[in-house]
């Protein structure tokens, strides 16, 4: 008596397809359920490592060397920064290069003459000291910024938001706003500052423009650009060179780490989102448990002529277990296909790198299997189980 051949993994591979193949609407629609959880799944990972890719990107080139120095938040009120705020930071040796904003009480830009006073559209005036925007890695979008000397003349630059509610894009020999109760000149208007979003909103003017409007000679916030790898001891000398008596009362913050402090705050969005992809893919695997089952129920006959022609119980269970394979396999990968399309799509969409990190695609293929093989343990088993004698009676 000749012992009985056993399938090989050609054979079993073979048989799974075979299998998939006589029920291809029923493949697709399971199928489909799986693609659905690993492409919400990539397609969330994805999206959320280019933006932080982005914003790496935006950092670099914006430098995370910047100190800001305003004064210290506290309940109690503390003193303001002293006039001499700017000089003591640009005598450190670690600073490359700084610049200094204050804010002008009472002071509005206006579009015309005839504005109402109350109607300030929430611009205001800062006095600048120094090159401000090439401090803080911002760009003139258009004009110049302005001329520096105590003897300067009357003028101002626009902060991007301030220039689009004044309506003056593009600075032209006319541009000009109603501040003090007089026209002055617009020399400049600025790019969004990424390091210090509120100066948008700001109309600019040099010290001596500032001190006629009532400028009390205190600066607001001293931004300073310091070596890259004294970022950390910079931050306790600054606040001592600026009040050595009491250096409690001045504040050194770095804007990037605020930047980066957001991004980190989108983590707890994309561990939702991508648990969101992980109920969808548990879903999926629930419907390929689901179609396996009915497939087992079905070929009952198949199950018994196989059995009868000589399969062992061991091969029937590892040709449904290969056909679960098979179907969540195909799922993972469709998904990964759509979910790294979906992915490339938006951060181009967005002008931004389109990063997916290999974990990603590797852990959803690596998912898949994982449910294929779960979700086809039970209907296998089930299969293997089938009298033969009980299975030819459905024939």
């Amino acid at each position: 008596m000749s012992a009985r051949r056993t399938l090989g993994p050609g054979d079993l591979l073979r048989l799974g397809v075979f299998g998939l193949r006589t029920r291809s609407g029923r493949v697709v629609l399971s199928a489909l359920g799986i693609a659905i959880g690993i492409a919400a799944m990539i397609a969330v990972v994805g999206i959320s490592t280019s933006s932080k890719a982005e914003l790496d990107r935006a950092l670099d080139a914006l430098g995370t060397n910047v100190l800001t120095v305003t004064t210290a938040q506290r309940i109690t009120e503390t003193p303001p920064l002293p006039p001499t705020a700017l000089g003591s930071v640009l005598r450190q040796d670690d600073v490359e290069s700084a610049a200094a904003v204050g804010k002008v009480e009472g002071a509005h830009g206006y579009r015309t003459p005839y504005v109402p006073e109350p109607e300030t559209k929430g611009l205001g005036v800062m006095a600048a000291e120094g090159d401000v925007p090439a401090v803080l890695g911002g760009s003139v979008r258009s004009g110049r910024w302005l001329a520096a000397g105590s003897d300067a003349p009357d003028q101002v630059v626009l902060g991007a938001a301030a220039a689009a509610a004044l309506g003056i894009d593009h600075v032209r020999a006319d541009s000009r706003v109603w501040l003090g109760g007089r026209w002055v000149q617009v020399v400049g208007t600025l790019a969004p500052l990424a390091l210090a979003e509120d100066l948008d909103a700001q109309v600019f003017v040099p010290r001596s423009t500032a001190e006629s409007l009532g400028f009390d000679g205190h600066p607001t916030a001293v931004y300073s650009r310091v070596d890259p790898a004294q970022v950390a001891a910079a931050r306790d000398v600054l606040a001592r060179a600026i009040s050595p008596g009491s250096p409690e009362d001045v504040g050194v913050s770095r804007p990037s780490d605020a930047l980066a402090a957001k991004n980190a705050t989108d983590d707890s969005f994309t561990g939702l989102l991508v648990g969101i992809g992980g109920v969808a893919l548990l879903v999926g695997g629930i419907g390929v448990a689901n179609t396996m089952v009915i497939t087992v129920l079905e070929r009952r006959a198949e199950v018994g002529v196989r059995r009868a022609l000589g399969a062992r119980r061991r091969d029937i269970r590892d040709q449904f277990l290969v056909e679960s394979l098979l179907l969540s396999f195909l799922g993972g990968v469709a998904g990964v296909v759509i979910g790294v399309g979906v992915t490339v799509g938006f951060a181009l969409g967005q002008g931004w790198p389109a990063a997916i990190p290999l974990w990603a695609v590797l852990g959803g293929l690596g998912a898949t299997v994982v449910i294929g093989g779960v979700s086809g343990l039970y209907p296998a088993a089930r299969a293997a189980r089938i009298p033969p004698t009980s299975a030819l009676a459905a024939v």
